[in-house]
């Protein structure tokens, strides 16, 4: 089990399960896989880079997600020019 947030990095990601969203483009798409003692590894298909975080940080991180806290801040009118 990794101590330490910088042991994530070394973990052997060979065998982790990677997911995706379901009709993602397989060459340009960002996929998840959940990995030692809790944590979570993202990477980028294009690129095979990935980063890691802990629980405390994913959890932080989907929390965010599902309160809008990454949702870009534009106004009505914005809003509706993009939804077209």
């Amino acid at each position: 089990m990794p101590a330490a947030k910088a042991d994530l990095y070394t973990l052997d990601l060979r065998e982790a399960r990677w997911m995706a969203a379901p009709g993602s483009d397989p060459a340009d798409r960002l996929e998840v896989a959940h990995v030692a003692d809790g944590a979570t590894a993202l990477r980028h298909s294009a690129t095979g880079k990935v980063l890691f975080f802990t629980s405390a940080e994913w959890i932080a991180f989907v929390r965010g997600c599902q309160d809008g806290e990454f949702e870009p801040d534009i106004d009505e009118a914005e809003h509706q020019a993009v939804r077209r």
